[in-house]
């Protein structure tokens, strides 16, 4: 058993927040279980404070750019520190929405139809696809920056003062229909869930705010579409070459049968939060919070 844990939270991404609610949660987690913790704050003194604490391996609870797209996993392996959760190449190309989209596609998974551009092009050539349709940043998760445009009209999207005119966007077709979620746990999809926003799409807020989403565990979906979303999660973490816990997210446009439906993106590093779906998809499996914190603590390892 590793006795010294670091857990990473934090850091400077959008999902900041986020990411201390998860890193608090697994820190009391594996506190409970015995484990000495240390919670790191991160900032940009992060090989300082490793040094000095030398834990045995790191939780990392990182949500965004920096601690999920692969940046903070090759970090790791540099200074030798078993690591929890995907590494650097697959975190890469899982953050890295429009590459993810190449592989998946490739693998015979469908996906939205989806061109990639920046707000210089978009303002000058409007929209390369008709509307519906949705605009998201190419790097970013938790729905951070995502817009859908019904009526063609991009002002909002480019009002945006957090963009600048090279930022690179992914705008894909929009697929009405119902939101899906499989969590696939050390190579083994765990269970689909429905979510069900009380209004409006499953937006950032929506994922963080008790109340504005019902989680339906297990997805009230015929068994064929069931088990092919847990096929199709799997395939992906296999494709992306995920390790420990990964979460693919899906829109099915049930009019269509199992021709309506399309995986959207995979997440490495799923949300731990007392409202996160991968929690409760293994405890839907039998598998208690702490186990899961303390499963994925006894996996962690570097790339090698």
């Amino acid at each position: 058993m590793s006795r010294h844990v670091a857990v990473l939270m934090g850091g400077w991404s959008a999902e900041r927040e986020v990411s201390l609610v998860s890193g608090e949660a697994c820190a009391r987690a594996l506190e409970a279980r015995g484990y000495r913790v240390s919670r790191i704050d991160v900032g940009r003194d992060l090989p300082q404070r490793l040094a000095e604490l030398r834990p045995d391996c790191c939780f990392n609870a990182l949500h965004g750019r920096m601690g999920e797209d692969g940046r903070v996993q090759g970090l790791l392996d540099l200074l030798g520190i078993p690591y929890t959760h995907s590494g650097v190449l697959a975190s890469a190309l899982a953050m890295d929405k429009p590459m993810a989209k190449r592989l998946f596609t490739s693998a015979g998974l469908r996906c939205p139809e989806g061109v990639e551009t920046t707000p210089a092009r978009l303002a000058r050539e409007g929209s390369p696809l008709p509307p519906p349709f949705v605009v998201k940043p190419a790097c970013e998760g938790s729905s951070v920056g995502v817009h859908i445009v019904t009526d063609g009209d991009l002002g909002p999207v480019l009002a945006r003062n957090s963009l600048e005119p090279h930022d690179r966007l992914l705008v894909e077709t929009y697929v009405p229909g119902r939101e899906l979620t499989c969590a696939v746990l050390d190579d083994r999809p765990l269970a689909v869930t429905e979510i069900a926003p009380e209004s409006g799409f499953y937006d950032y807020r929506a994922k963080y705010t008790e109340g504005l989403a019902r989680h339906l565990v297990p997805a009230p979906l015929p068994e064929a579409i069931y088990e092919r979303v847990m096929a199709w999660a799997l395939t992906a973490h296999r494709v992306l070459g995920c390790r420990g816990v990964s979460r693919a997210d899906f829109r099915f446009d049930e009019r269509y049968g199992a021709d309506g439906l399309y995986l959207l993106e995979v997440n490495t590093q799923p949300g731990m939060t007392p409202l996160s779906l991968v929690p409760e998809q293994a405890a839907h499996c039998g598998i208690a919070f702490e186990d899961l914190v303390v499963r994925l603590v006894e996996e962690a390892r570097c790339d090698r």
